[in-house]
């Protein structure tokens, strides 16, 4: 799951997202942080492994997804710049995390948050929100995927990244489509044809070879698939 923040993507070294977390009183004064560099496709931490850290991505981003039974990877979520993710409510993961691009994050112990939360009742309160945030992120995620057309979802993911990515009119979306379809819960070709439908329909436009940079030119249009 995500929960964005406003952090700044150069964000101290040493300060877990003091902006949303909360100020740490001065007697804990900040939390000590760790800066590891992933390259693409590397593994964060796997599913069932022991959650005994947050992560804050600083650039790059994230994905968090399971491998169903017969093969398929389900993604749950994509983190991106100022988001946090791995914290969980057990003791292990649920999902397995992994850098879609290179990727910097910032780490800190779990524990050390579980402490802070004790003793400052504003960085608790907004621990409870990141969790809600969550929660609501994994209903509209169900309903997404339950109830919603192809093109419907796709439209869905697209005013998602940006809102989230706030590249003025250009989302540059650092996945690739086959992440896309395995988030939308849809085939590779699925994706593409929708894409597709959404150029012509002129609600749209690709730059670049990769087609990865999209001109999102009609909003409104997006805005009712979504609905």
């Amino acid at each position: 799951m995500f929960v964005r923040v406003n952090a700044s993507p150069s964000l101290p070294p040493g300060i877990l997202a003091p902006d949303i977390l909360g100020t740490p009183n001065t007697s804990h004064a900040s939390f000590s942080t760790s800066q590891f560099n992933y390259r693409r496709g590397t593994e964060i931490y796997g599913e069932r492994e022991p959650a005994e850290y947050v992560y804050q991505v600083v650039s790059g981003a994230v994905r968090s997804y399971k491998l169903l039974s017969d093969g398929r990877r389900q993604i749950g979520a994509f983190h991106l710049v100022g988001d946090i993710f791995g914290l969980e409510n057990d003791d292990v993961h649920r999902f397995t995390a992994e850098a879609v691009v290179d990727t910097t994050v910032h780490l800190t112990r779990r524990l050390s948050l579980e402490r802070v939360a004790h003793s400052d009742p504003a960085f608790a309160h907004n621990l409870l929100i990141m969790t809600t945030n969550n929660l609501q992120h994994a209903e509209d995620h169900m309903l997404l995927l339950g109830r919603k057309t192809a093109l419907e979802r796709v439209a869905a993911f697209l005013l998602e990244m940006d809102r989230r990515l706030k590249g003025a009119d250009v989302v540059a979306l650092p996945m690739c489509r086959r992440d896309i379809a395995d988030y939308l819960g849809l085939t590779l070709e699925t994706v593409s044809r929708a894409l597709s439908k959404l150029h012509a329909y002129g609600a749209l436009d690709f730059l670049g070879s990769n087609q990865r940079e999209i001109m999102l030119v009609d909003r409104d249009q997006l805005a009712k698939l979504d609905t």
